[in-house]
């Protein structure tokens, strides 16, 4: 694609209030993303997916869907909640919360939207609450992939479960950690409780914590990968923040977790045919 035609593109990627995902589309264009995950997707544990049909669990503007379509994914399906107000809010944010990230990034999934457009994705969306999935409404899928999601929910289990519901294959979970507890006790799992209601933050586990989540939903985890930072986009404010405090930050994450960013963890993991899934909910 010639540099003219690349002008629709950054027309398009400029009518996006806010990025969450650095991604690039024709033409050079790079989205000016929250997080840029580029750097270190190819140290996730990640199954074969070629030719395999996946789901991108809570895809925001799309980067493991797209990156499933990348590797050879025979079919990509990619699920989100429709709007803001439909975030897991806890209970002192949800008459604020919504609107209020709903000012600061638009309309929910316009990037995906522009995206998809702009890459000629096959990628297909579907609104769907994680807690929500079943067979009965998408199919099973041979690989599912859920990035930086259990830290917004007040049930992370429970979604995990409905998760395993649909995977007849493999899981692949990248979640966010607290690389303190990590160190602290790590060989046993913990997780905090966050006191941010307005970043829509519930649990923040360790390492173990994450696996543990993952076992107690009825997956067997065979691989792992992290701690590891995932690291700030252009446009995340923590990126040019040069306090004393944030300094000090970066170092601390720069040391234990090898880069600036937010600490995370991977794991590959399958479903126990031996655990039976939950009754459905009325």
């Amino acid at each position: 694609m010639d540099a003219t035609s690349s002008q629709p593109v950054a027309g398009s990627v400029g009518s996006v209030p806010l990025w969450y995902h650095t991604l690039e589309l024709p033409g050079g264009v790079v989205t000016p993303g929250m997080f840029d995950l580029r750097g270190h997707v190819d140290r996730l544990p990640w199954p074969d997916v070629r030719g395999k049909r996946c789901l991108d669990v809570a895809t925001y503007d799309g980067f493991y869907a797209f990156e499933l379509e990348r590797r050879g994914a025979g079919q990509v399906v990619a699920i989100d909640i429709p709007d803001h107000e439909d975030w897991d809010w806890p209970a002192g944010a949800r008459a604020r919360g919504g609107p209020g990230l709903a000012a600061l990034a638009g309309e929910k999934g316009r990037g995906f939207e522009v995206a998809h457009a702009a890459l000629g994705s096959n990628v297909e969306k579907h609104t769907v609450n994680v807690y929500d999935l079943s067979p009965a409404e998408l199919g099973t899928f041979d690989v599912v992939v859920c990035g930086s999601l259990l830290l917004h929910l007040r049930d992370p289990v429970r979604a995990l479960e409905a998760m395993r519901s649909v995977c007849g294959g493999w899981l692949l979970s990248i979640e966010a950690i607290s690389l303190w507890l990590s160190l602290l006790a790590p060989r046993r799992a913990v997780a905090e409780l966050s006191r941010n209601d307005l970043a829509c933050q519930w649990w923040t586990v360790n390492v173990v914590g994450h696996r543990r989540l993952a076992e107690a939903a009825g997956f067997e985890v065979t691989d792992t990968t992290g701690p590891f930072a995932e690291p700030f986009g252009v446009s995340h404010p923590a990126r040019r923040s040069r306090t004393p405090q944030a300094l000090g930050l970066h170092a601390f994450r720069r040391a234990f977790a090898g880069g600036q960013g937010v600490p995370h963890a991977a794991l590959l993991a399958r479903p126990r045919p031996d655990v039976p899934l939950p009754a459905a909910r009325a």
